[in-house]
């Protein structure tokens, strides 16, 4: 059984031991530009981040085709959204993937300048990828004009890696042991109470009170 335990926990911490230290994971970018055919992602580019702590990273991004400008241009004429898919590797061999969106228009009024914004938890694991418009549009609605006059077929992305904290921890082992050291002290009769005289006897005094300012009451209506 020792044995046993000891293989486990060997294939855990080899399976979780890159959350322990700094890593790299890498990020496949793939976007939808037609409202017809909204399932249908094509490949953009990718992400690398050789180090999370550090927050380095390498983008490489594929220029759009005279068809997929064309597709976003559509898109932006039908107030329709521009999807991006983001599939996250980790060392270990575990995938997540993640969707976000953002107006069509928006996007072009840009430039196709974005940011990509990528959440960690306090592990290392990606818990969100957003993207977001690195320059903001005058208005939140194309013209045709507008839109023909973007000539643009290159994406430029910052990629900012935001890191998770934890909250707080209350400190329960310093409040049980102080807890404990008074039980053990109350066992041995070492605790003395230093209240005063009424904060003591509160419960004896109050009925007494009580049943005095009663029978005063009931003597003034029997004499009446």
């Amino acid at each position: 059984m020792s044995y046993m335990a000891i293989v486990l926990f060997s294939l855990l911490a080899t399976s979780w031991s890159f959350l322990e230290h700094d890593s790299w994971i890498t990020i496949d970018l793939h976007h939808s530009l037609s409202s017809s055919k909204p399932d249908h992602f094509s490949h953009r580019g990718n992400i690398s981040i050789p180090s999370l702590n550090a927050g380095l990273s390498t983008v490489v991004q594929n220029p759009l085709t005279a068809a997929e400008l064309d597709n976003i241009k559509l898109l932006a004429k039908q107030n329709g959204f521009y999807r991006l898919r983001a599939t996250v590797s980790y060392p270990n061999g575990n995938v997540q993937r993640f969707l976000t969106s953002s107006k069509a228009c928006s996007l072009l009024m840009a430039q196709f300048n974005d940011v990509l914004w990528i959440s960690l938890d306090p592990y290392g694991y990606v818990t969100g990828v957003t993207a977001s418009q690195d320059l903001a549009p005058k208005s939140s609605e194309c013209s045709t004009d507008d839109i023909q006059q973007v000539k643009e077929n290159n994406f430029s992305s910052d990629v900012i890696i935001r890191h998770a904290e934890l909250a707080p921890v209350p400190d329960t082992g310093s409040f049980i042991q102080k807890f404990e050291r008074e039980r053990e002290a109350r066992e041995r009769g070492e605790v003395r109470d230093t209240r005063g005289f009424f904060a003591k006897y509160w419960m004896y005094i109050v009925p007494v009170v009580l049943l005095v300012f009663i029978s005063g009451a009931t003597n003034q209506d029997a004499a009446k």
